[in-house]
């Protein structure tokens, strides 16, 4: 019987995942505790226990862009990556990083390419910007430590070959440790050009 209990559960955290993941996709909500709580009020599920976990989400968007993206998505994802290597290229003297859904592949038409750049004070990176007739708007991100604690960053958000690219800003020795990822609590994964260039290789 527990047996039994323990299925309906795990199948229960399945439906609701996917609800949550077609909800991220098709509505372009991209807080997941947001998409969670909408999915659980849709289907019924008022119990916390049975909510899924960010990672469970995180793969039934994958899941969800894969079947229901088909060419398209795979399409997308590429371009989006042409786009975030050019603009590692343009902000090379920041040494950027790749974050977020565009690296691990859950990115949608409603993502942005986010990278994260590395300088002595943001002003550095909003005068290249200015220097090379880049139009941006500023914006600020709350992200967790290793410290476990909320530090707030600048960022510049510009357009670059038809795609909006957030360039988070963190000292240069924040390059050592990366912020925690809201999906899974640990440090945000992180590539360089060249492993961009890798995945654009093997999409």
């Amino acid at each position: 019987m527990a047996r039994r209990r323990n299925s309906e559960t795990e199948r229960a955290r399945l439906v609701l995942a996917q609800e949550a993941a077609r909800i991220i996709v098709d509505h372009g909500v991209r807080d997941y505790r947001v998409a969670k709580q909408k999915a659980a009020e849709r289907l019924g599920v008022g119990s916390r226990g049975s909510l899924p976990g960010n990672t469970e989400i995180e793969a039934a968007v994958a899941e969800h862009l894969l079947l229901f993206g088909g060419e398209s998505h795979e399409n997308r994802l590429r371009l989006m990556r042409v786009a975030a290597l050019s603009a590692m290229e343009l902000l090379s003297s920041f040494t950027p990083r790749l974050v977020g859904p565009v690296l691990v592949g859950t990115a949608d038409e409603n993502s942005v390419v986010n990278l994260h750049v590395f300088a002595d004070s943001p002003e550095l990176v909003a005068m290249e910007l200015a220097d090379m007739g880049v139009n941006y708007k500023p914006y600020e991100r709350r992200l967790k430590s290793r410290r476990d604690q909320l530090d707030t960053f600048a960022g510049f958000e510009f357009h670059h070959n038809h795609n909006p690219i957030q360039a988070t800003v963190f000292p240069v020795d924040g390059i050592r440790q990366a912020p925690m990822s809201p999906i899974d609590g640990k440090p945000m994964r992180r590539v360089d050009a060249n492993g961009v260039q890798e995945l654009l290789e093997h999409i």
